[in-house]
């Protein structure tokens, strides 16, 4: 699988690493994406009866996003802190890296799951690869049974999804509330314009993130992402629906720019500039994840305000007299509207 440049991938189109009738995996990290740092991204797919077995991940905070389907989450994480709850599309889950969890499609239709890793190279465990680790013995002792007992056990390489036996068991407690679970899209959106909005899933809203957020942005044809970089914050994207155009400014002075469809990813990392804008008639919907709980931007509207017009007519070699009169705009208004014709692609 090849990038079609340094800053973006296909998710969709991924190799899966992990298939079979009751699902898949697919997963792009820094091993296929090299620009990936402290951030990657999977998607996993489970058919109705199929589950994600049992497994921790060793070295990052894990953030998803239930796309479609009913998942059911059970979590142990240290001092044997428990819980179990269900997730609907639009909900979002987090788990501590090394707390032990399992997902379980307990829906009649497939269960599609964006997920992102607080590591680009993430790395994990499985409960079934871990008792495979250990004898018959051991494990016998572990229990306060005889190392007969553990006989039946498939000791064959663990399998990450796997069917249910029976019918699922949904805990009585999982509707109670619950600090790994926030309902993304039934907040009410804190930005919200006739030409877009965005719903935000952060620390300022969810107190369990600590290293990790996202953005559920979506924008109108009639809107576009204004030009900004985040200066302590890389930036991942996931094109949920629709189509875009994204240009990013590195440091060498080239200029990346690239179209995104369903499925791509794409990675801005730490204070590179870069603006979005749709292509199609019914705009688009990305899930943007950051590697900060709370990320910050800064935008060239906003710089613009911060300097005097001298100084922008000196930098831009203008007469002052002759610049635009360029709105006050003492904060990054996070989109704005389309005034202008799309212009025509710059690598095309």
């Amino acid at each position: 699988m090849q990038a079609r440049s340094p800053h973006i991938i296909s998710l969709l189109a991924a190799k899966p690493v992990f298939e079979s009738e009751d699902g898949f995996i697919s997963a792009v990290d820094a091993s296929v994406l090299p620009i990936l740092k402290c951030l990657s991204i999977k998607r996993i797919v489970l058919n109705p009866g199929a589950l994600r077995e049992p497994q921790w991940n060793v070295n990052a905070n894990q953030l998803a996003y239930c796309a479609s389907g009913t998942v059911l989450v059970s979590t142990l994480g240290n001092s044997a802190s428990f819980s179990s709850f269900v997730v609907k599309p639009g909900q979002m889950y987090h788990v501590e890296s090394g707390a032990i969890y399992h997902i379980e499609n307990i829906g009649q239709d497939p269960a599609e799951l964006i997920i992102a890793l607080r590591n680009e190279r993430p790395q994990h465990f499985s409960l079934h690869s871990t008792f495979n680790a250990m004898t018959n013995a051991v494990l016998g002792n572990t229990y306060d049974l005889p190392a007969s007992a553990f006989a039946a056990f498939d000791r064959s390489s663990a399998k990450q999804i796997v069917r249910r036996q029976g019918n699922a068991v949904v805990p009585s407690t999982t509707g109670l509330p619950n600090a790994r679970l926030f309902d993304v899209e039934g907040q009410h959106a804190p930005l919200s314009y006739n030409f877009g909005s965005a719903h935000l899933a952060r620390k300022q809203y969810w107190a369990a993130l600590e290293d990790i957020s996202m953005y559920s942005l979506r924008i109108k044809e009639n809107g576009m992402r204004d030009v900004h970089w985040h200066p302590e914050t890389a930036e991942m994207g996931y094109v949920e629906k629709g189509s875009a155009r994204m240009r990013v400014l590195d440091p060498d002075g080239s200029l990346d720019e690239y179209e995104l469809k369903q499925g791509d990813v794409y990675f801005v990392p730490r204070a590179y500039p870069h603006h979005i804008e749709t292509l199609g008639d019914d705009g688009f919907h990305f899930l943007i994840f950051f590697d900060q709980p709370t990320p910050g931007d800064i935008g060239c509207r906003t710089s613009v305000t911060a300097f005097s017009r001298e100084v922008i007519g000196a930098t831009f070699g203008v007469l002052e007299r002759n610049l635009p009169q360029f709105p006050f705009t003492p904060s990054d208004p996070l989109m704005v509207g389309r005034l202008n014709p799309r212009d025509a692609a710059m690598n095309a």
